[in-house]
């Protein structure tokens, strides 16, 4: 079923690193906000990488992110897709990443698992010719990776955070 992204990209000018996933699932198209699905690991990882308290409402995500400088969004803008399935997605339409760069300090783009990756190298590198790090998936879906090796391989933003 043909899908549009209803989630503006999470930014300001100055943003320095940008996480990108590939598209949202079925609970964060609802609640039309990032990493919304209860069981995703996203807001716990990066709480407990910056040493901050749980962060529960939305508001104090959109202030976590900015106070942090990092910009979250996602390489799809409307797409065939199953559910929240990534291994569902055809027919992609991309969103104009290069657009927020140019808006942005963005020097680091990490990818939230293999699909986003995929699909950024795919369609977006060739217009950035910005490369990006590719980190596993923080989605219950990954359930080969516990919250403590998720924690080890996402350590890597807060070495790169310039802020």
């Amino acid at each position: 079923m043909k899908q549009q992204h209803n989630i503006s990209p999470i930014y300001n000018s100055e943003s320095k690193i940008l996480i990108l996933g590939s598209f949202p699932s079925v609970k964060s198209r609802e609640a039309q906000f990032f990493y919304h699905h209860p069981q995703n690991r996203f807001w716990k990882i990066l709480a407990t990488l910056f040493h901050h308290s749980p962060l529960t409402t939305i508001e104090d995500k959109k202030e976590f992110l900015l106070k942090n400088h990092i910009a979250v969004w996602d390489v799809i803008e409307s797409c065939e897709i199953q559910g929240s399935s990534d291994s569902s997605i055809t027919h992609v339409r991309v969103n104009d990443i290069q657009s927020l760069l140019n808006h942005s300090q963005i020097q680091f783009i990490f990818t939230n698992g293999k699909k986003a990756h995929q699909l950024y190298q795919k369609y977006c590198y060739p217009i950035t010719k910005k490369d990006d790090i590719c980190l596993p998936s923080t989605s219950p879906a990954n359930a080969q990776y516990s919250l403590t090796q998720l924690l080890e391989e996402w350590h890597i933003i807060c070495l790169n955070n310039l802020s």
